[in-house]
């Protein structure tokens, strides 16, 4: 009779060759795919190839996004650029998409990742592809070098912290709110750097990018990588990125399978959560901060301003403008989003109520481009909101979903957003 397993347990043991692996055993894993921006990549990554005389073993393995430093606004900025563009024309790197929006929207959209895959991404919040199924870490320049090299990498197999929500979740709570929430609760090493897996009845009914923000915040949370096993809003997606589906993996966790931990929470319960400045884990209910005054509130970033993300602020501000005083700042996390955006009337609605239009870019987040000047109080759908991380360390940023930032650029001060939905 086989072990009960973990979905973490499967994913690694494939990408060891194995038939199955034991929490604490270090494994040497094949990676399936590589991502790097342009502040992780070619800037950082070639000078060390050219130093080892080495080259990318499987270069029809990585991708290269543009996102951090676009558009170019300063000579610094321009040359990593430039310097990105001439190393893909120089190695003749096939995947590469060059300011098309940010790198953890951009991958899923062009049907990079899929279920059962083993990816190393050169950014903090690369766990965003284990919203597909598979199992996708952060790693840095070093680790990159070598994962572009061999391709391969050591892994020590984590255990499993599974985080199961029951029930509904209320209009205006969305999957910001979940991981808010948990990083309040249990601070930003809840995860203990272990896989992190999202289950029960609400999870499953979350929209893709609504997952893909589950994922994205493990990090916020502490966790390693930040699983949702795979079902057919993910094969639905994949058909129609023109993926074959039918031979990729459903894995899942086994009942019965060995756990670090278990917890439990009702959906319904769950309200709007805002993170006080300078930390996701000064979360608490959106009421808390109620009536804080706030200057500019920042539709942005891969945990902000995907899809869905509009359609939740369009939700709340359509037909209303933002207060006077208050500057809404819109930088959709890529250009498909966007363009689907305008189709439909969500982007009118938003630039209507007054929202100012970026680009398709980290922006912000990544402290580039539009920076918050000394003493802004900001609300924003980052996923951070460290000191001087996106401006001035005199401006203070409140963590806040779509809806409550809008809600809060409706009213010119923190609100709760559900007596504000349209």
């Amino acid at each position: 009779m086989n072990t009960p397993t973990t979905l973490a347990q499967k994913l690694v043991a494939r990408a060891a060759g194995r038939s199955h692996v034991e929490p604490g055993e270090i494994v040497m894993c094949t990676v399936d795919l590589a991502m790097s921006h342009d502040s992780s990549g070619p800037r950082r990554i070639a000078p060390m190839l050219k130093e080892l005389g080495a080259t990318i073993r499987h270069p029809d393995r990585y991708v290269l996004v543009t996102d951090h430093y676009v558009p170019a606004v300063d000579e610094e900025s321009r040359a990593i650029v430039q310097f990105t563009r001439d190393w893909v024309k120089k190695t003749g790197l096939r995947n590469f998409h060059d300011n098309e929006g940010i790198c953890h929207v951009v991958l899923p959209e062009k049907g990079y990742v899929r279920p059962g895959m083993f990816i190393v991404g050169g950014d903090s919040h690369s766990p965003t592809g284990g919203a597909f199924g598979a199992y996708m870490l952060g790693v840095g320049a070093t680790e990159m070098l070598g994962v572009l090299v061999t391709g391969q990498i050591w892994l020590k197999v984590p255990e499993t912290i599974l985080i199961e929500w029951t029930g509904t979740f209320a209009a205006g709570v969305s999957s910001k709110d979940v991981m808010l929430f948990l990083c309040g609760r249990f601070g930003m090493n809840g995860g203990q750097y272990q896989a992190v897996e999202f289950t029960g009845d609400a999870i499953a009914a979350l929209s893709l990018q609504e997952r893909m923000t589950l994922s994205n915040m493990t990090t916020e949370f502490g966790g390693q990588v930040g699983l949702i096993a795979p079902d057919d809003v993910v094969f639905d997606h994949l058909r129609g990125c023109g993926v074959a589906v039918d031979d990729l993996p459903r894995w899942r966790t086994d009942e019965g399978a060995a756990l670090r931990t278990h917890h439990r929470f009702a959906a319904e319960a769950l309200t709007p959560q805002v993170a006080a400045p300078h930390s996701p884990a000064n979360a608490a209910n959106a009421g808390a901060y109620q009536g804080q005054a706030i200057d500019i509130a920042y539709i942005g970033a891969c945990t902000g301003a995907k899809l869905d993300d509009m359609r939740m602020a369009a939700r709340v501000l359509r037909g209303h403008k933002v207060a006077k005083g208050v500057t809404l700042m819109l930088a959709p996390a890529s250009a498909k989003d966007q363009a689907q955006a305008a189709a439909e009337g969500t982007l009118q609605a938003l630039t209507d109520a007054g929202a100012e239009l970026l680009p398709n870019a980290c922006g912000a987040c990544a402290g580039y481009g539009r920076r918050f000047e000394d003493d802004a109080r900001v609300i924003s759908t980052t996923a951070r909101n460290f000191k001087g991380r996106m401006g001035s360390p005199t401006s203070r940023v409140w963590l806040a979903s779509p809806y409550t930032v809008a809600a809060s650029a409706l009213t010119g001060s923190i609100t709760d957003p559900r007596e504000h939905l349209a």
